[in-house]
Parts: C-alpha cells; sequence; structure tokens
C-alpha cells in the first residue's frame, strides 16, 4: 500500500521481500527477463506514490541492520534500515549525522534525494555525511561507490534522487559527536503572523547556523489558522531565548516552551509523522527572506483552505537551510541547492472517503497557491518532496547538474529498466 493513500489505487502484482543483496540482483534478474517493470521499496514514503507500481516491488525492509563504530564515528546501514534503527545504532556512542524527523522514514530515500534535517545548518545534508555506499544496477553489478571508486554514480547517490540508478543495498555514513542541546514550540493567534513571520526570518538571517526553525501557518477543519515555529539549538535554552528574543518582542505567544534537552530528547520532541491519508504537497526554494506581500499571499491563501475530511487539514511551512548546507559547491553533490535560506513547503490533505469535487478544490488550492508564490522563490524545488504535478521537473529537482545526470543514467541504465513517472 502507497504512504500516500493519493495513490491507494496502485496495486502492485507482485512483491519480493529481499533479504541480502544477492536476493535483490536475482530480483532484478528475473523481472528483466520477464519485461516487468521493478521498483525498490525501503522506508515507502515517496510523496508521489513511486515505491509502489504494477509490476514487482522490491521489498528491502526486511535488510534494516545498522552498526556504529564509536572510535572512527562510521555508520554503516543495509538499504532497509529507517530512521529508528539509525537512531538507536548511533546513540549509545553520543553521535548522529542529519536524519530524518520520522522514525519510519527510509534511509536509503532520505540520502538519495539529499536529506536534511534539523542539524543541517551545522551537519550539512544528509547525503554531505555519505562517504560510500553499494549499488546493485539494472545489469546485476554489485558495485561499490565512494570519492575513489565509481565515483560518478557516487555523485549521483548523493542528491539524484531514490530508484534512479539501481538499488542502493548498503549505505556509510561519517557521523560527529553531539551534545545536550534545547529545543522549543511556540504558537501564535493568526492575527500576529505577518509579525512573526518577519521577525523569525530576520532571526534565522543573523543567527547561528546552531539554530534551526521550522515556522508555520496551518488550517484544518473550520478553525481560525494557527502559526507556530518549532526548533532545535545546538547549545543551551538560555542562549535559545536569547536568539528568540526579537520574535516574542513583537508578538507575545499563546503557547512557550523552551526548554533544555539531551539530543536524544531533542529527536524525540521533533518526532513527526506525516498524515497517512491522501496528500499533496508543492516545494520552493528561498534564496532571501520573504517580503510582507508574500507572507500576505501566503497567509490568504490559507485563510481559505477548501477543508476536507482529513484532521490535517494543510498549509505552508519555512524549513531554514543555509549553514552547511551552502557551503558546498552546486555542482560538487547531485544536490544542486545550495543557496537556499529557506525551503518552502505548501501541503493539503483529504480523505480517501471525500468527494471527487473536494479532492479537486484542494489540489486546485495547491497550484494557485504555488503560483502566487512563485515570483517570490526560485525555480528549485526539493526532491525528498517529490511533486507529481511539477511540470519542468528536471530543472526543479536537479537544476545544472541534470545533464551530468542523465549522462550517468544512460552508462548504468542504458536501457532504463529503472523508470517511473519523474525518473531521470
Amino acid at each position: 500500500m502507497p504512504f500516500n493513500k493519493r495513490f491507494a489505487a496502485t496495486t502492485p502484482a507482485g512483491v519480493v521481500s529481499v533479504a541480502n543483496a544477492e536476493d535483490v540482483r536475482r530480483a532484478i534478474e528475473w523481472a528483466r527477463d520477464l519485461g516487468v517493470v521493478a521498483v525498490a521499496r525501503s522506508g515507502g514514503h515517496s510523496y508521489a506514490g513511486h515505491s509502489v507500481n504494477t509490476g514487482l516491488v522490491i521489498d528491502l525492509s526486511a535488510m534494516n541492520t545498522v552498526s556504529a563504530n564509536g572510535s572512527t564515528g562510521l555508520v554503516t546501514t543495509a538499504g532497509g534500515a529507517r530512521m529508528a534503527d539509525v537512531y538507536a545504532a548511533v546513540q549509545p556512542h553520543e553521535m548522529a549525522f542529519a536524519l530524518g524527523n520520522s522514525a519510519t522514514v527510509g534511509i536509503a530515500g532520505l540520502v538519495l534525494g539529499g536529506g536534511c534535517g534539523a542539524t543541517s545548518r551545522v551537519f550539512g545534508l544528509t547525503a554531505d555525511a555519505l562517504v560510500s555506499t553499494t549499488v546493485v544496477t539494472a545489469d546485476g553489478r554489485l558495485l561499490h561507490c565512494d570519492a575513489n571508486e565509481n565515483a560518478d554514480l557516487f555523485w549521483a547517490c548523493r542528491g539524484g534522487g531514490g530508484g534512479n540508478f539501481g538499488i542502493n543495498v548498503s549505505f556509510t555514513f561519517q557521523a560527529r559527536p553531539v551534545a545536550d542541546c534545547s529545543t522549543y514550540v511556540l504558537v501564535w493567534d493568526r492575527a500576529d503572523a505577518p509579525k512573526v513571520f518577519s521577525a523569525l526570518q530576520e532571526v534565522v538571517r543573523r543567527g547561528p547556523d546552531e539554530f534551526a526553525t521550522r515556522i508555520g501557518v496551518a488550517k484544518a477543519g473550520g478553525s481560525e489558522a494557527v502559526v507556530s515555529a518549532v526548533g532545535q539549538h545546538l547549545g543551551s535554552a538560555s542562549e535559545l531565548r536569547e536568539i528568540l528574543d526579537p520574535v516574542l518582542a513583537v508578538a507575545q505567544p499563546v503557547h512557550t516552551r523552551i526548554a533544555d534537552r539531551t539530543f536524544w530528547q531533542a529527536k524525540d520532541d521533533l518526532l513527526h509523522e506525516t498524515s497517512e491519508d491522501a496528500f499533496a504537497v508543492r516545494t520552493n526554494i528561498v534564496t532571501e527572506p520573504l517580503p510582507d506581500e508574500a507572507v500576505a499571499t501566503m497567509l490568504s491563501f490559507v485563510d481559505r483552505l477548501p477543508g476536507s475530511g482529513n484532521p490535517d487539514g494543510g498549509g505552508a511551512a519555512l524549513f531554514s537551510w543555509g549553514g552547511a548546507i551552502n557551503r558546498v559547491g552546486r555542482t560538487d553533490t547531485a544536490f544542486a541547492h545550495r543557496d537556499a535560506m529557506f525551503l518552502l513547503s505548501m501541503d493539503t490533505s483529504w480523505a480517501e472517503t471525500d468527494e471527487p469535487a473536494v479532492v479537486a478544490a484542494n489540489l486546485r488550492w495547491l497550484s494557485e497557491l504555488g503560483d502566487a508564490m512563485s515570483p517570490y522563490v526560485s525555480d528549485g524545488a526539493f526532491q525528498n518532496f517529490m511533486d507529481p504535478d511539477l511540470a519542468d521537473w528536471r530543472t526543479a529537482y536537479y537544476g545544472v547538474n541534470y545533464p551530468r545526470l542523465r549522462q550517468i543514467k544512460d552508462r548504468v541504465d542504458p536501457d532504463g529498466f529503472f523508470t517511473f513517472a519523474q525518473s531521470i
């Protein structure tokens, strides 16, 4: 079953649960021999439903082992490991790298699309921590890839998107020591939204890399929109309060929680599970603070969200990027979005039982919101949050790196065995 129930009608002809790389190789060989389209499934969180098809699903969920070496900081995961597996392995060693904030997200999809988290302004992307990976290609070869061996394919696996070049059966990452930190949750009335968005964007612009935020406006059901900021600071709560003072000064929250936490408590504080009903997401890269008129446009759209039977509703949010993410060249890895200040994510949701008119109204709302925000953002979009309705996705996801990705694809998968609606 697809994670996003928008694609619940997609049913595979068969599923093979693999235990090791040889199983993966044999599944690919079988699918090639019979002319069956195959797709790999790890965490299964593809926003566009690409981890389920009408052919063969190669399910890696049983390949979930993770080993961590506290002395070297190296963490090796099998291709089907999920966030909960990775965190369980690294916590005893008090080390980490940028990881997702959902326990069930797969490491494969995360790193192959770039991968970001609350620590990315200091640690960089998940892909930036990758030091090697092993890939089973369409012709059944098992290729070790790092900066020296199969370097082009290694480059492509750092942001070139999952499912394009083969099936990654293992990854090795360089983790870094972690220490105690602090987290916060702030909630404001809708009336304070313009001041809050303006002040918090400036806080990010001036603030240290150790500070991270997700500032959003959301609406569910018939209730009024709510503004919130959630995040982490790799420092003390007293430092965090000082960083947040400019925001707290312009608008008093109706709810405030700022607290010292261990790194692992902070991970739990930031835990987020996307609805497993139906949803759609549009993203853009934001390279400088949104002006007041852009914020006003965004807020007005959220105020008139059509609504649905899904209690998650919809909204828009800015995730703080920059910092270490932007200290890597746009062509050094396949991830080209190296000039971002924020990721803008806009979303809506509905229930499987909603009438087609409700679904159409929500998708139209999202499209119109995206169009209205386009004068204020770049053409880039985040390949981890794939959008099946995005027209110029090649440029949006991969920018200047798409031609090189296409060349690598032609070399390692010349017959286009690994294919889906937005595959390279």
